[in-house]
């Protein structure tokens, strides 16, 4: 493994360990840790906070690919069924990982990337939604899912103000997973 492979790897390893702790990771430790001198942080990343942004990257991608797959979890079920299936999954991990899910949905956010985060959720959205509307045009899917995309990372991102809003608790999964649901007839009009 290489410097740098070794230093995302060690990076990724402290963000698992620290949790929501993550202002607690110093570059010493990494590179301690890793192996490698403190210069190579700042050389491969720039900085300790961009290395952060790019391990929640790479962390997210292997959640979003599991949710790509999530066929043989979902087999036998409707495509809504399936669809709010995933939405559930997002949802609890948004919540249950709510530093890393925020860095990278703000990351997302300021400096948009084709095949960020929130791109690889759209894709793997996007066939659900369209088998549950297949009467609907190509727009118009992309529309309903580029929609359901950012409603859910709003009910995360300002879940208390939706907990004002609406009287819910979306801290508390039932509550989340009913107005998911909820969310999921509106867009879809079914």
């Amino acid at each position: 493994m290489n410097n740098k492979e070794a230093i995302i790897q060690t990076t990724i390893e402290l963000i698992e360990e620290n949790g929501e702790h993550l202002e607690e990771i110093t570059v010493r430790e990494i590179c301690k840790r890793a192996g490698v001198g403190l210069g190579l942080v700042n050389y491969h990343f720039g900085n300790k906070d961009k290395l952060i942004e790019q391990c929640i990257e790479r962390m997210i991608n292997g959640i979003v690919e599991k949710f790509q797959n999530i066929r043989e979890k979902t087999e036998g079920r409707t495509p809504f069924e399936k669809l709010e299936f995933l939405g559930n999954m997002t949802l609890d991990f948004l919540f249950e990982h709510n530093t890393v899910s925020k860095i990278s949905i703000l990351t997302d956010m300021q400096t948009p990337k084709d095949n960020d985060n929130t791109g690889r959720t759209y894709a793997a959205y996007l066939p659900l939604v369209s088998d549950c509307r297949p009467d609907l045009d190509e727009a118009a899917i992309k529309r309903k899912t580029m929609y359901l995309i950012t409603i859910m990372q709003q009910m995360f991102l300002r879940c208390e103000t939706i907990s004002q809003t609406f009287g819910i608790d979306l801290r508390k999964r039932e509550n989340r997973k009913i107005f998911h649901t909820q969310i999921l007839h509106d867009i879809l009009e079914v």
